[in-house]
């Protein structure tokens, strides 16, 4: 079957990526795995053989249909045929009677708003291990004051910690992209770091939508310079310089509903 354009379909063919990172997950017997973009069912085969059982998520009817023909009479693979940005994993984990272990080649066209859909459900992932970009994976992992901190960085690290574990070549997909990819584990944790304000994401989102400025000024119009300082930030930093728990006082600062 072709790749198709408007789903960013690169399917993975290199069998020793395929191995590797089969490896990293280190699945086990009974573990509640589920696959997000199965494709052609490069990585299928193996975790279903070492989880025993296996969910799947493709968005593709074609591709879901081809992966119900191949594995028809092995009841224990259970393909959903859902866009994984509107997938209900609460319930997939209920069902399943525990936390899951995803495991995927993500859609590069929406692998950051689908690891903030995630996000939604962390409590019920024990961990992902995911090949995305490789200039994302760097943005995951970044240090403050590094040009690859920015907002994807800051939302994930109250609820992950992220461990790159290898890079893959262009070639090893076909069609074969025009980036490098990276595969990288993420370790979940079933309640954040620190108690996250609700105004946490609408104050990142509003840093990071104008990172050249201060925050004093990125944040105009949300957060008045009494409450920056209240927060005991420096409003003449960058965003790219505050920790996610500065980020987290300053949304705190919000609520308080000071200045």
């Amino acid at each position: 079957m072709r790749a198709r354009k408007r789903f960013g379909q690169h399917f993975l063919v290199n069998t020793q990526v395929i191995d590797a990172i089969v490896a990293a997950a280190g699945v086990r017997r009974g573990d509640r795995v589920v696959e997000i973009g199965p494709g052609r069912g490069a990585l299928t085969g193996s975790l279903l053989d070492a989880a025993g059982a296996l969910d799947v998520i493709e968005i593709d009817r074609d591709l879901a249909g081809m992966l119900r023909e191949r594995y028809q009479d092995q009841t224990q693979l259970r393909v959903h045929e859902a866009d994984a940005l509107d997938f209900d994993f609460n319930t997939l984990a209920a069902a399943r009677g525990g936390a899951l272990r995803l495991i995927g080649n993500l859609p590069y066209n929406i692998s950051t708003p689908l690891l903030f859909r995630l996000l939604d459900f962390a409590p019920v992932f024990a961990d992902l291990h995911v090949m995305l970009q490789r200039e994302v994976v760097e943005r995951m992992g970044a240090a403050p004051g590094s040009d690859a901190y920015g907002r994807l960085t800051v939302m994930l690290a109250p609820w992950m910690d992220v461990e790159p574990l290898f890079e893959v070549m262009p070639e090893a997909f076909r069609p074969v992209p025009k980036v490098w990819s990276a595969v990288a584990r993420l370790t979940m944790h079933a309640t954040p770091r620190f108690e996250l304000s609700p105004r946490f994401p609408a104050v990142v989102a509003a840093a990071f939508s104008h990172r050249r400025k201060t925050i004093r000024n990125a944040l105009r119009g949300l957060a008045s310079a009494a409450q920056i300082e209240a927060a005991g930030i420096d409003g003449g930093l960058r965003p790219e310089a505050l920790s996610p728990q500065d980020f987290n006082r300053l949304a705190t600062a919000l609520d308080c509903k000071l200045g």
